[in-house]
């Protein structure tokens, strides 16, 4: 043991002669300038063989009531991480920012191994008193790192195994080091690459707490480039205060953004964002648990949850304030029924919804949701005429584990109760059968709902139900409840076929900005002639699946006449009409046209500009003439 000592202080003492030949453990990059500083900053001796330094008790408390909050946070994670490597003899510690052991998590039987490591409470293990270690290591660099064995500066150390991570606060200042250390000889530099990522993993869960306890009374916006990963370790923080203005970021945000931290501190949420702040403020709840989409101002599309209290007003909302992805309503009738479904819905008023297949109803269904004050709560929908018969019940309500052959053995959680909170759409309503509206009857009625084979629960869900069939014959012919129907029908919306729409020429240019995907696409005016011309049997769900593949098909930004499929190109388009329109008719087609692009660009000027082929100081000239503002 003293020869190997010996023989590895002199390999760290020869790092000090000639840094172009490093070799061995410090050809790592990390290694070796840790060694270079140990050596010319700190003046160690790597043969030294004195134990760590380990302060006052007194003092360790301060330091631990200093770090309180992240300790509470961490001791569960700690724990967890400790039973994911039992079996493999290692001791779990949390370091302050300055090196020293706060909470240490081991086998009461390998504690006295350890202690003789020097890795024991209150213990300093910062580079500058022991040279490379994990800990002490990690505090400079500030990423994760692995010091293997031979890697220590210190020829004590050497049969040490040291994985460490940093924890960030939520201004990017070092808080704590989380580590995992083994004593024992036999640890492979390989195998410990399953260990330093469970410990980044750790490290990341045990930032996102604090960040999330830090700001627990301020408005704080969680947001990913994927839906299913909000929640998870990688998820973008960003809190804010009243006014919209960033106070804090984590570093997953730093990088969805692709902005530094300074940038982001101070600014405004329009700024950031393609979004007016009482809309994303009314899309607040205390304990979000459905995400929405959001595009930043570079047109990049996130998902994201905003957690606080929502600040508006359903009945308040603007004009421009209804966009939301997949609906346009410039249409006014279509807008005036979109204003009274919200008013009653909000009055737990019954939405019954019809129109031809394909009318958009389920977008409509959503776009009330996303509007009202229940935004940020779930929204599930369940069609029921796309499900077998044998099926709907469980999907409904739900099931038991083992209730019957097949189940999973963890049970379903029904649709009923997914949407508890929230909103439930239920599709073609009109083929859901006999038995089940009985069932569902009783769910409305008495707010409770009974899983196959479980027990009652009581839930809190508001339903919107949709059919393309008339329910009222259904209900003379004895295949859908009278009660159930009357129960359903408390606000009747007729939804338009796309041919009797009279903002079709709006939706075709929101639709076709909502499927070019941030690509600059228009189309000629042939092209477009031919579109509004068509009668559209299939309706809005027809229009965007041919939008989706012209703008597939599309390389040159512009989409031609040529490129449209036959039974569209040989639509007869109806001439234009000889008599030159009156001065105020052009004023107020004017009018329409702007508030079109304006609303199918969500209020982006830069892009309605562009997609107007004007200036933006030609477009606010324009909307200032015909008195267009963007309403609260």
């Amino acid at each position: 043991m003293h020869n190997h000592a010996s023989r590895h202080a002199q390999q760290v003492l020869t790092v000090a002669q000639g840094r172009g030949q490093l070799a061995g453990p410090a050809a790592d990059p990390s290694v070796a300038r840790s060694w270079l500083r140990c050596l010319e900053q700190h003046h160690l001796d790597p043969a030294q063989a004195m134990a760590p330094a380990v302060i006052e008790h007194a003092r360790m408390l301060e330091r631990r009531e200093q770090l309180q909050q992240v300790l509470e946070i961490s001791n569960n994670e700690m724990n967890s991480l400790h039973r994911q490597l039992a079996g493999c003899g290692r001791a779990v510690l949390l370091t302050d920012a300055r090196g020293v052991i706060l909470n240490c998590i081991t086998e009461q039987a390998e504690k006295r191994t350890f202690e003789q490591a020097g890795l024991w409470l209150g213990a300093d293990w910062s580079e500058a008193c022991e040279g490379t270690n994990g800990i002490g290591t990690c505090l400079v660099e500030r990423q994760p790192l692995t010091i293997h064995q031979d890697e220590h500066f210190r020829s004590r150390h050497t049969g040490l195994t040291c994985s460490a991570s940093p924890v960030f606060d939520p201004h990017g200042e070092l808080l704590a080091v989380l580590d995992v250390s083994s004593a024992r000889q036999d640890v492979s530099r390989q195998s410990q690459f399953h260990t330093m990522a469970l410990v980044n993993l750790s490290a990341k869960a045990i930032e996102g707490c604090h960040f999330l306890r830090s700001y627990e009374g301020e408005w704080l916006l969680r947001f990913h480039a994927q839906a299913e990963y909000i929640g998870q370790f990688s998820e973008g923080l960003l809190a804010f205060d009243g006014d919209g203005r960033v106070s804090a970021v984590n570093q997953s945000a730093i990088n969805l953004l692709g902005l530094p931290r300074q940038r982001l501190l101070g600014r405004t949420l329009v700024e950031l964002f393609d979004c007016r702040l009482d809309d994303l403020l009314g899309r607040a709840s205390p304990q979000p648990s459905a995400s929405w989409p959001l595009y930043t101002q570079r047109g990049q599309l996130l998902f994201a949850m905003l957690r606080g209290q929502a600040r508006r007003s359903p009945q308040a909302l603007g004009a421009q304030a209804l966009a939301t992805p997949g609906l346009c309503l410039a249409d006014p009738t279509l807008q005036s029924d979109f204003r009274r479904a919200l008013r009653v819905y909000e009055r737990d008023v019954p939405l019954l919804i019809g129109g031809e297949t394909g009318t958009g109803k389920e977008a409509f269904a959503k776009a009330l949701h996303l509007a009202s004050s229940r935004g940020g709560k779930p929204f599930v929908a369940l069609n029921c005429a796309a499900i077998p018969e044998s099926l709907i019940e469980s999907e409904l309500f739900g099931y038991r584990g083992g209730s019957f052959t097949g189940a999973r053995k963890e049970g379903m959680r029904g649709k009923l109760q997914q949407a508890d909170g929230g909103t439930l759409f239920l599709d073609e309503i009109g083929d859901m059968p006999l038995t089940l509206q009985t069932r569902l009857l009783r769910v409305l009625e008495e707010r409770r709902v009974e899983p196959i084979g479980g027990e009652s629960q009581a839930i809190d869900v508001r339903v919107i139900s949709a059919s393309h069939r008339d329910l009222t014959e259904r209900v003379a012919s004895g295949q859908f409840r009278q009660d159930l129907f009357y129960r359903l029908n408390g606000l009747v919306l007729e939804l338009p076929a796309l041919r009797e729409r009279s903002d079709k020429s709006a939706l075709l240019d929101f639709l076709l900005a909502e499927e070019a995907r941030g690509q600059a696409l228009r189309l000629d005016e042939p092209a477009r002639a031919a579109l509004l011309a068509y009668p559209w049997p299939g309706n809005v769900r027809q229009l965007r699946n041919v939008l989706r593949t012209l703008c597939a098909l599309c390389d040159a930004g512009v989409i031609n006449h040529a490129e449209l499929p036959a039974e569209i190109r040989h639509t007869p388009v109806p001439l234009a009409p000889l008599a030159a329109p009156k001065p105020d008719q052009l004023g107020a087609a004017e009018r329409t046209a702007l508030l079109a692009v304006l609303e199918a660009q969500r209020w982006h000027i830069s892009r309605s500009a562009e997609q107007l082929g004007i200036s933006r100081n030609t477009l606010y000239r324009k909307l200032r003439k015909h008195g267009i503002a963007r309403l609260g």
